[in-house]
């Protein structure tokens, strides 16, 4: 949700705010739809004020529990510098163009991370992000049956990973869920690695890691040594990754409920 956010309009929150009547916000646009955990933020929202009320930002919300959830489930620390402001526009369309694609080539995923001012490394290590989390079958189902529009499979997924896809996601399922990084989802590991060096990631935008120098060669290092993607890299491309169009001074506000401007 803090890489959604951070994507669109910088770390501003904006991925929190609810539609109105005029206006179909972020969380509405199709690469958001799977988004879990509002419930979370809105719950931490609604602590801090009940103690220090229009001082902490729901943008620094999302920052510090993207941090702490990853830190409770074996991951890293990282510092989380907080005085982020929070945006008062979402809008639904400024996510499908400016979101990386699950569907997106290397080339397409430079361009969308050196955009943000995100380095190819930024980008190989997190999508490492993906060693947690789920998918749904019907992202990856052109990917499965339907690839060339032929009726032909992505030839870039090992065959028998394609294979195991198939038995749980049937041409049309909507609803059936998929581990990112199976077996160990739940945890924070470097697994993910591993498994896209075996063609096995979920994602055409994870297979799209091996058609670069650069990532390739960290995607072979990480599943083959493991050690310096849990140990710094990632901690520091979050860092990164949370100062991207960072309101603060006068701009923005601090909301009182994270779904709706003041």
């Amino acid at each position: 949700m803090h890489f959604h956010d951070c994507f669109v309009r910088g770390c501003d929150g904006s991925i929190l705010l609810s539609s109105t009547k005029n206006n179909q916000a972020e969380k509405e646009a199709i690469p958001n739809q799977t988004l879990r955990g509002f419930q979370v933020i809105d719950a931490v929202k609604y602590e801090l004020e009940k103690c220090c009320p229009g001082v902490v930002s729901c943008a620094d919300i999302l920052a510090l529990v993207a941090r702490d959830a990853v830190l409770m489930i074996g991951g890293p620390f990282w510092d989380v510098p907080t005085g982020r402001r929070d945006g008062t526009v979402s809008v639904s369309t400024e996510a499908l163009t400016q979101l990386p694609s699950p569907f997106a080539n290397i080339t397409q995923l430079k361009q969308n991370f050196a955009a943000k001012g995100l380095s190819v490394k930024d980008l190989v290590v997190l999508s490492g992000g993906h060693t947690i989390g789920i998918g749904h079958c019907f992202i990856i189902s052109n990917r499965l049956y339907n690839f060339t529009g032929k009726g032909d499979t992505d030839p870039s997924l090992d065959p028998k990973y394609a294979a195991q896809l198939k038995k749980k996601c049937k041409p049309g399922n909507t609803k059936t869920i998929v581990e990112m990084d199976p077996g160990s989802f739940k945890t924070f590991d470097e697994d993910y690695y591993t498994i896209v060096s075996k063609r096995r990631g979920l994602f055409q935008s994870d297979a799209a890691l091996l058609d670069d120098f650069e990532t390739r060669a960290y995607v072979k290092l990480q599943s083959l040594t493991h050690g310096l993607f849990f140990a710094r890299d990632f901690s520091e491309s979050m860092m990164k990754l949370g100062q991207i169009g960072v309101l603060t001074g006068k701009r923005g506000e601090i909301r009182k409920r994270c779904a709706f401007v003041n």
